[in-house]
């Protein structure tokens, strides 16, 4: 007897998840919040679509632009590459606009107002690193910006190498490029293309590992497509401006 009795409340404690009421208010509840979540997307998703149908036309435009700026591109040629993304991420920081890297009508449309940037100092041909903006500056005799570069400095975090501590900082001030290696290196950090010395074990080199915020652990990294001629560019006793 007490058996069957606990088989009937077994029964009636399911019964109201059975409910075919209970069900479809459910089911109509979750249909509103679906409607209503589509809603309040749908717009900005087709904003957001319009703004990215960028032509072929548009991107050989943008990467003209970002070139006549003295933004490094790589080839002017209508393809949105790596290169172009990295001129664009370069773009972003300098204007202050959002580090996306994605070409939009509306980065074209401030590529078509931007002006060209002025070196902090003038003189003497050299290459500034803007650390706050993420940026590097390659300057001529004739004080012309010729190169801008995205940059990718220290994080200030600590880390350990080789047993020890270290924070991961990136040096303020003035130096000059001491030594240069060709070709890769190997570190226990990781992997440097065509390193440029600037002080102790902190050089400006190519690295794939291209944040656009500080990530490294003290150097200066650039794009890998540029890694070589910015090499071939900054001769040993380049004085480099870091602040």
């Amino acid at each position: 007897m007490k058996s069957g009795i606990r088989q009937d409340v077994t029964k009636l404690t399911w019964w109201p998840c059975r409910s075919p009421l209970t069900g479809g208010l459910l089911l109509l509840l979750a249909l509103l919040l679906l409607l209503s979540a589509v809603a309040a997307k749908g717009p900005e998703t087709d904003q957001n679509r319009r703004s990215q149908l960028i032509s072929t036309q548009e991107i050989h435009e943008a990467e003209h632009r970002l070139s006549i700026l003295g933004y490094w591109t790589g080839p002017v040629d209508g393809r949105f590459d790596s290169g172009s993304r990295h001129a664009l991420v370069a773009f972003q920081k300098v204007e202050g606009r959002r580090r996306t890297g994605k070409l939009t009508s509306e980065e074209l449309g401030a590529l078509r107002i931007a002006v060209t940037f002025l070196p902090q100092y003038t003189g003497y041909a050299h290459v500034e690193i803007d650390l706050q903006r993420q940026v590097l500056f390659v300057i001529d005799e004739s004080d012309t910006v010729t190169r801008i570069l995205p940059v990718c400095t220290g994080n200030e975090q600590f880390y350990v190498d080789h047993g020890q501590v270290h924070r991961a900082y990136t040096p303020r001030g003035q130096f000059k490029i001491r030594r240069k290696i060709l070709g890769f290196r190997i570190s226990s950090l990781g992997l440097l293309y065509y390193p440029n010395y600037i002080y102790e074990g902190i050089a400006i080199h190519g690295s794939w590992a291209m944040a656009v915020y500080p990530a490294s652990h003290g150097c200066i990294r650039i794009p890998m497509f540029a890694a070589k001629e910015f090499s071939e560019l900054v001769p040993l006793g380049t004085t480099v401006m870091i602040y």
